[in-house]
This record gives structure tokens, sequence and C-alpha cells, in this order.
């Protein structure tokens, strides 16, 4: 369980970071998250408050199910034979949690942030697919202490650069982070989190924060060596991460779209290339 308590401070320290830059006060988001335990709830007409409910939920229960894989410095929760693969498919979750969160609030700003993460994904997913798959083919192994322990003499970022990068790109889009926020883009009113409040928008905040740190910590086995210094080469990624939403513009779906299917994908598939010409 140490491994989820090196993520939990993770996700806190992202929170506090994410604050300074915005508002140079480190404590905004949690006087924010104060602010939104004691916060009525707000009700649209007709919503299903089940399927939000569920919706919000998931997001944490997401990011919690892909860290057991993680191995941080220590062995992971659940060292799994296809780590790589669960930690991919753990996404789906996510994918659900923002649709079903757009959804049940019956209100149009939600349904389209909902659509717009719906997109980002079909964009996204691909070369982030083909980037952990170079990694499992340099390490052998779709078990994630293998991955580790295959680069034991050189860390997979150095000869494999394309899909560590595709990875981070990827990594801003499954958290929605950033340039890849449009799901929760202020051009809609907020998007997803449009019509939340209270609890429920504490909760599926800290479920963000929280997708953010696994998907920084999962490139330190994937590519940085993992070891004793994972926390601290964890957070060092999750700083770009967070850095990166006050840096870069924010990114729209369709131009995204292109750029993934025209750019990335044939980036990955020539870095997947080379890859299992070294290993063979």
């Amino acid at each position: 369980m140490g491994e989820l308590a090196v993520l939990g401070v993770l996700a806190v320290a992202a929170a506090a970071l994410d604050g300074r830059l915005a508002s140079g006060h480190a404590d905004v988001p949690f006087r924010e998250a104060a602010r939104l335990l004691v916060q009525q709830r707000r009700v649209t007409l007709l919503p299903d408050l089940l399927l939000t409910r569920i919706g919000v939920i998931s997001l944490l229960v997401a990011a919690v199910l892909a860290a057991v894989v993680l191995p941080l410095g220590g062995p992971p929760v659940l060292d799994l034979s296809v780590g790589i693969v669960w930690f991919n498919a753990i996404e789906v979750v996510v994918w659900g949690a923002l649709w079903l969160t757009g959804w049940g609030a019956n209100s149009f700003y939600p349904l389209v942030g909902g659509y717009r993460f719906v997109a980002q994904g079909l964009a996204y997913e691909l070369p982030h697919m083909f980037a952990l798959i170079t990694v499992a083919l340099g390490a052998g192994s779709l078990r994630l202490s293998d991955v580790v322990a295959a680069q034991q003499g050189l860390w997979f970022v150095v000869w494999m650069p394309a899909a560590f990068v595709v990875y981070l790109i990827s990594a801003l889009a499954f958290a929605f982070w950033g340039p890849m926020g449009e799901p929760l883009g202020r051009d809609a009113a907020g998007g997803v989190v449009a019509e939340l409040s209270g609890p429920d928008r504490l909760v599926f905040m800290a479920g963000r924060y929280a997708l953010l740190a696994v998907a920084a910590a999962a490139a330190v086995p994937l590519f940085l060596g993992g070891g004793p210094w994972s926390p601290a080469k964890a957070a060092v990624v999750l700083a770009v991460l967070v850095v990166a939403k006050h840096r870069l513009p924010a990114v729209r779906m369709d131009r995204f779209m292109t750029f993934a299917w025209v750019v990335l994908i044939p980036l990955t598939l020539v870095q997947l290339l080379v890859v299992g010409i070294v290993v063979l």
C-alpha cells in the first residue's frame, strides 16, 4: 500500500503546484476543497443522479485501479503478468466516468464536455497504445516489474524517445489536463463539471489530480528505470505536466485528431519498428 500513499502525496503536491502557478498561492485548491465540502449541491431539471454519482466516483476509482500495478521503489500492490495491459484497459473506466458525468446532468454543456473527451480519447488512444506496446516489446514482458528490470543497463527513454514523448502527450490527454483540457473548456461553461457542485465536484477534481499523478508515476517504470528514486522521478514528471497546463495553449480536438493520426501514429509505429529490429 506504500505505492498508493506515494501517489496520494503526489496528487496533493500537484494540486499545490497548480494553485501556486495559477494564483501565486499554493493553498488555493485546499481552500476551494473546504468550500466545496459545505456547498449545497446544484440540481438540474430531471437529472440522472445515479449515473452522475457513478461517473464522479469512478474517476477516483480508475486512478486507484491504475495505480495498483505500478512499482514505485518497491513491489506493486498487484504484480500482474499483464500489468501494462491492465494499466491501458483502466482508461476505459475514465472514458465511462467522463461520459456518465456529462450525460447524467441532463444539461447541454456537460454533455458537450463528455463528447469532447470521447473525441479526445479516439485521438490519443492508438498512439498511447503503440507507445506501451513498444515498451513491452523492449522488455519482452507485459509485467511492469520486468520492464523495470530490463532497464538496469539503459533506461528506455534513451532508445525510445519518440514513445516517451508520445506517452507524455497521451498522459495529458488521459487526465484531460492543460492543452488537453477541452472536456472542461471555459468556452463550454466548464464542460463536464458545469453542473457539478459541492462534494460531487470535489470528488471529481480529486480524481482528476489522482489521474494526473498516476499518469506521471507510470512514466517512471515504463521509461525512467524505476528503482528506489522512483517517487522523486515521478515528482519531476508530474511537475512538467502541471507546468504544461500554464504554459501551453489549449488544443482543438479536430486538430489534435489530425495531428494524432498523421504524426503521432506513424511516429510510434516507426519507433516500434526500430525497437523490434534491435530486439531481434
